[in-house]
């Protein structure tokens, strides 16, 4: 398990191999970064600039920095490329133009801040079309892609809130569990295909996406480069932070159990 730190402290991030069941196609093995090229959604800031930042470090041939306003992109020697994952168009456009990925991260990502009772329905609808048919609707363009180079990889960002409910944000997590399940699901769809399909849990990071949020933040650095070895080592699913691992052993238990933690302020 790669040593990554967090706020304060060092913690092992934790990775599950891929142990899905395969046809005649063979096991979709890990990933190497260097001399791959790689597309990362939502690049031009926060994680996504990370993980755009640390695959040209770690000697990706080509990197394209996608997003919605490719002249945001500030980073030297990656190739920006303008998608908005919510614009069919845009994606098939962004596929065509980048018919070299082996490496697929899908980052971009919104909250609105809702709850699922009482809040906005149309800023509800806007995290699904983000966060889930935004994420579906690049897999579709790039898997024939990747296919077509004899497999490849997709991480697929997620959050330790596709896991646990959170009063004022249930919006948000309702659309990161879905995009956890089309994660899953994606797995057993490409596994035939030499395709490896790695989901990154996170808690709260120090980036602009998490400027509201007054608790202990991880080191986006830390989070991109347990990321990209868990895509080296073939991993179905990276846990980047103390918090990912313990929600996630909490599942087997009682939801009550950690709810009660989260409302009780001790998160």
């Amino acid at each position: 398990m790669p040593l990554t730190s967090t706020v304060g402290f060092s913690v092992r991030a934790m990775t599950t191999p891929d142990t899905t069941r395969r046809g005649t196609a063979g096991p979709a093995r890990g990933r190497p970064i260097h001399g791959a090229a790689a597309l990362v959604t939502g690049a031009n800031r926060g994680l996504g600039r990370h993980l755009a930042h640390q695959l040209l470090e770690r000697g990706a041939s080509r990197v394209y920095a996608a997003a919605r306003r490719p002249e945001t992109v500030d980073l030297p020697g990656a190739v920006p490329l303008r998608l908005d994952v919510t614009d069919e168009e845009s994606v098939r456009a962004a596929a065509a133009a980048a018919g070299d990925v082996t490496i697929l991260v899908n980052n971009a990502g919104i909250s609105r801040f809702t709850d699922l009772v009482t809040g906005d329905a149309a800023a509800i609808r806007a995290e699904m079309d983000t966060n889930f048919w935004g994420t579906l609707a690049v897999v579709r363009a790039f898997a024939p892609v990747l296919t077509a180079g004899g497999g490849g990889a997709i991480l697929n960002v997620l959050s330790a809130q596709s896991w646990h409910a959170y009063p004022g944000i249930n919006g948000y997590h309702a659309s990161k569990a879905a995009q956890w399940a089309l994660t899953n699901g994606v797995r057993t769809e490409l596994a035939d295909h030499g395709t490896l399909v790695t989901g990154l849990h996170l808690g709260a990071v120090d980036t602009d996406f998490s400027a509201g949020y007054d608790g202990p933040k991880g080191d986006p650095a830390a989070v991109a480069s347990a990321a990209l070895d868990g895509i080296e080592a073939g991993a179905t699913e990276v846990l980047a932070d103390p918090w990912s691992v313990h929600v996630k052993a909490s599942l087997a238990a009682d939801p009550a159990i950690l709810e009660a933690e989260i409302l009780g302020g001790a998160v």
